[in-house]
């Protein structure tokens, strides 16, 4: 029977499946006995994943390359990694082909200056949130805020060759949330029941500045890291070259209303995992090798 396999159990595609999120997914739904597609651009990507996974190679810009993916699934984790323009198509197909969708978006509702900035990935998640409701999918929206692995893009490079941080607004306060609590959170809302229509702001556990982020890494590594202000200026000239201007002026303008202020804490990951979620102490321990010295970036 299509889609079906010894444990009676459909699949769960996850598209994002090499991502920081989507990759341990697969290993959490695995590890649940959950039989596990993955979507990847490049069928060399097949090699960073476990053996078990049935692998496709699909784009979100080409809808209908991702109906062979669908066909059986019994679920999607949905990663919007593309432009705009198809999401409206996939969305439809989605519908067409499973009852019930993990959608992975961002606190661009909640009530905190934050996430408050105007930006267009708020945007695009506020329109594929809307198009997935009006398909009468069975849905979970997952929101996390900050996430913990944001510090290895930001800060390491630095750390790892022993100079100092320099960031603006290092008084700004978030929540770090690891990428293995969204992930865990992720499986669950896909293969157990009872999440349906649940929509979930994910926080680490404390409130904590960047400055301070900083000192907790450098606690990990067994060394002070001096930590410098940064003009937004000056971070907007660095950042032209690494993102686009969107991001670091939604970037710059959430820090900046975000210092003096505690950051947006919530319980879902530890009401839905039954564990506290990990704190950025935990998460620095872990990852600890990624920031010492003359480490691979």
């Amino acid at each position: 029977m299509s889609g079906m396999n010894q444990t009676g159990i459909p699949p769960v595609l996850v598209t994002g499946a090499t991502g920081r999120v989507g990759r341990v997914v697969v290993d959490q739904l695995l590890d649940a006995g959950v039989p596990v597609r993955a979507l990847t651009h490049r069928s060399a990507a097949a090699a960073t994943l476990p053996a078990k996974v049935e692998v496709f190679t699909g784009d979100l810009t080409v809808p209908e390359s991702l109906d062979p993916a669908m066909n059986g699934a019994g679920a999607v984790f949905l990663v919007w990694t593309a432009p705009p323009q198809t999401a409206a198509a996939v969305v439809g197909r989605l519908a067409a082909h499973v009852r019930r969708v993990v959608f992975l978006s961002s606190p661009h509702q909640t009530p905190h200056p934050l996430f408050q900035q105007p930006n267009p990935m708020a945007v695009l998640h506020a329109d594929i949130e809307r198009l997935i409701a009006a398909t009468g999918l069975e849905s979970t929206i997952i929101r996390p805020g900050m996430f913990a692995s944001n510090s290895l893009a930001w800060w390491a490079p630095a750390i790892r060759a022993g100079e100092v941080v320099r960031w603006p607004h290092g008084a700004a306060e978030s929540a770090p949330v690891d990428d293995r609590d969204i992930a865990a959170v992720a499986a669950r809302t896909l293969y157990q029941g009872g999440y349906v229509g649940g929509d979930y702001v994910l926080t680490g556990p404390e409130s904590l500045t960047q400055a301070a982020q900083v000192d907790i890494l450098g606690d990990a590594v067994g060394r002070r890291i001096a930590f410098e202000e940064m003009t937004p200026d000056e971070f907007r000239s660095l950042g032209e070259s690494t993102m686009p201007s969107s991001v670091v002026d939604m970037l710059l303008a959430g820090w900046k209303a975000a210092v003096g202020q505690p950051a947006y804490i919530t319980t879902a990951v530890a009401d839905i995992l039954g564990t506290a979620p990990r704190t950025f102490r935990q998460w620095a321990a872990d990852h600890a090798t990624a920031f010492s010295f003359g480490s691979p970036p």
